[in-house]
This record gives structure tokens, sequence and C-alpha cells, in this order.
């Protein structure tokens, strides 16, 4: 089964008045949504933009697998664990915030940062918090989120040209920028679609095209 969700459906988050554009694909803070709470172990998928200067202060994490793309600009992140780093497009970056962890997003830069941030609930709770930023991730190269139990593919397809939909309990498929088939249906950046029990599935690039595909499990259990 495939539900294409709009980008024009999300929920409308941030602060306008900091320079804070939150766009988000699951109920989340004010926008409680019971019918909508998460696919599989994504909990969240959030479309950041923040002009230059903006950010979010720091704040408290815990038990939460925390994926973040950058699409354009230079987002910088600290933590109460002692990293500091510029993340650019094309680098991944992973916190697993575990037993808890604090951190700090900005735009530092001088142009606008607009990013995507994945939400991923772990197998397991508690433990050490640990941090990853991998450069230049390369189309194709899966990254593996183990504590979720969750692949991440990058996709990056030209003009026509068609990869694979992993054959898997769940897929979540989040077009970043250009515009994809799947199926009958035409995907454009900032669409998305949930696809459980998917087989034989392809993505066809419509125009040049970049795809966060994620390969999920089974509904997990807890307890």
């Amino acid at each position: 089964m495939i539900q294409v969700w709009r980008g024009h459906e999300r929920y409308p988050g941030g602060d306008a008045e900091a320079g804070i554009e939150s766009l988000h694909a699951f109920s989340f803070g004010l926008h409680f949504d019971p019918e909508n709470l998460r696919f599989g172990v994504l909990i969240a998928c959030n479309e950041e933009r923040l002009a230059a200067g903006a950010g979010f202060d720091e704040h408290p994490h815990r038990d939460t697998e925390i994926v973040t793309w950058v699409v354009e600009g230079e987002l910088t992140h600290r933590d109460s664990a002692g990293h500091e780093t510029t993340v650019r497009p094309g680098d991944l970056q992973r916190l697993s915030s575990a037993g808890g962890v604090r951190h700090v997003e900005r735009n530092d830069g001088e142009g606008p940062l607009r990013f995507v941030q994945m939400w991923l609930a772990p197998h397991e709770v508690g433990g050490e918090p640990s941090y990853e930023v991998v450069r230049g991730i390369a189309d194709g190269t899966p990254y593996a989120v183990p504590r979720a139990g969750a692949l991440l593919h990058v996709r990056r397809l030209s003009d026509g040209e068609r990869t694979a939909v992993p054959d898997a309990a769940r897929a979540y498929v989040q077009v970043v920028r250009g515009a994809v088939r799947l199926g009958d249906a035409c995907l454009d950046a900032g669409d998305a679609a949930r696809i459980t029990d998917g087989e034989g599935l392809e993505l066809q690039g419509l125009a040049a095209a970049e795809c966060l595909l994620w390969e999920m499990g089974p509904e997990p259990t807890y307890g």
C-alpha cells in the first residue's frame, strides 16, 4: 500500500519573527493528530528553514535517534557531550540522544539554511549518547541506524533514471529536490510516500531529483 502525503499537508510550526519556519509530517507540538503519530519507527520528519543568525537554543532530547540532512546552507551543531560541527549539503548527521543530551542548532552563515530532520524511536531506551557526521555520503550508500533497526538510502536521480524501492515491511520516501514518479503518483519536492509491504516498486526521476528513502522493519513492540 502506498500513501502519498503532499508538502502542503504538513503541520506548520516554528517562529516567523525569530526566522524559523518548520513543517512537520507527523503530529507535533500543538498539532496533535492521533491518526498521524508515526510510521513504523519514524516519529518525526521535519523540514526546517532558518534565516541567517536564527536557530534553536539549547534543548534536551532522550531516547531518540535524530538524523539530519542539510539541503542548503550550513548547520552549526553543539551538544552537551562536547561535539561542535558544521554540517553542509551532502553531509549526514546522526545524534543518538540515548539516556539524555542537550544540543543547539543554528544558522551561523550569511545565507538561508534548509534541512530535513528525522527522528526515529530506538528499540531499547537509555545508554550513552553518541554522535556522527558522514561527510559527502555517496549516492545509494545505505546508512544504518541500528538502534532503530532502520536503513537510510540517499538517492540522486537524473531525468528518467530509475532506482528500486527496497522490498521492506515499511519504506518512507521524502523528496528533497526535483520530482519523481512512484507507481501512478508524481511526487514533488516536499512530498512524501509511506509504503507498507511494498514489492517491486521503483522511483523514476522526472527531473534532477534527490530523495531520502527509509527502509524499516515491521511495527516494533515495546515492553
